[in-house]
């Protein structure tokens, strides 16, 4: 990453690991490194996890922070810092809040990328904020149709055709266009990081369906859309059995997998990947990676939190910044 490239942090939920696993994750930067970083939060928040991991990080308001200490874009809760551990409309209210913040500066281009820190569902729809999660809050806040959810690792990288819906309703999402669209948006992906990836699509039924027994979506949705990308170019097979493409990727056979729906792409990668793998949203003007693991209520402020997957994410991101968006040929 450039020296001068910035990297806007959200805080996630306050009640959550996302405060720790950040000044965790920090600390373990050289000082001239976190020059780089802003904390879209509170430093009320953030001073909290510091005496709980034991950090001594030093924080100041964006704009006025000093060599030794990291730049924290200051957020107004409009209420007291909610309670740790616990689910509440308050700490919900606030994940958004930074959430919407961080995407201004990265709108503005005074962010290059954003790395966020987990949020709680529950905590966020109490607020009155009825999304499925970030992916969907960061296409509505950056007015895109949608986005893609991207789970890269170093062996196994998923991309996925639904997320946060039904199993229902992820076999109704699953049609020609939108796999099309999701090939489409893994194979620019990989090429912005200079890799024309070998794609592999993972069928919807056992067996792809076998020739129609046990459904018929595979080869009246999947198929066509493999036969449109390869007609663009694109390096792609399938679809190819959601019970051996898996464990052929992770052995080299392709680079990304195209997973029909949620956990079908996120089993095999928290299998082999649980602590380094990374959550990438695709398809938005943005650039943003988040942390694969959740709030963790139960261990928030105990200072136990593992930071490793944080400092995935920001590497990952580094990794992004460094590397301009263009279009395949």
């Amino acid at each position: 990453m450039d020296r001068n490239a910035k990297v806007a942090v959200t805080l996630g939920d306050p009640a959550g690991v996302g405060p720790e696993v950040i000044v965790k994750a920090l600390a373990t930067l050289p000082e001239i490194e976190r020059r780089d970083f802003v904390i879209v939060g509170n430093t009320e928040a953030l001073e909290r996890a510091n005496r709980s991991a034991g950090t001594g990080l030093r924080f100041a308001l964006a704009g006025s922070s000093g060599d030794d200490s990291i730049a924290v874009d200051e957020v107004d809760l409009g209420a007291a810092l909610p309670e740790i551990g616990k689910v509440s409309p308050v700490a919900g209210d606030a994940s958004v809040r930074y959430i919407s913040r961080a995407v201004e500066l990265a709108m503005s281009r005074e962010a290059d990328v954003i790395v966020t820190a987990p949020i709680n569902k529950e905590a966020m729809n109490l607020a009155g904020h009825h999304f499925d999660g970030h992916t969907g809050l960061l296409a509505h806040l950056t007015g895109s149709k949608s986005s893609f959810m991207l789970l890269a690792s170093e062996r196994l990288n998923t991309i996925h055709v639904s997320t946060h819906i039904s199993l229902k309703g992820a076999i109704e999402r699953a049609r020609t266009e939108r796999v099309l669209a999701t090939i489409e948006a893994g194979h620019q992906h990989f090429l912005r990081l200079g890799k024309k990836a070998r794609i592999a699509v993972a069928g919807l039924n056992p067996h792809c369906g076998e020739n129609g027994l046990f459904g018929t979506e595979d080869t009246e949705f999947l198929a066509p859309a493999v036969e449109l990308a390869q007609a663009k170019g694109i390096d792609v097979v399938g679809p190819i059995s959601a019970d051996t493409v898996f464990a052929r990727a992770y052995n080299g056979a392709f680079d990304l997998v195209i997973a029909q729906y949620h956990d079908q792409g996120h089993i095999p990668i928290k299998l082999v990947a649980f602590d380094t793998a990374v959550n990438v949203s695709l398809g938005l003007p943005i650039d943003r990676v988040s942390v694969d693991h959740g709030t963790a209520f139960d261990i928030a402020g105990t200072g136990k939190a593992n930071h490793v997957n944080m400092l995935s994410a920001i590497a990952y991101a580094r990794l992004m910044a460094r590397s301009p968006r263009r279009q395949a040929a």
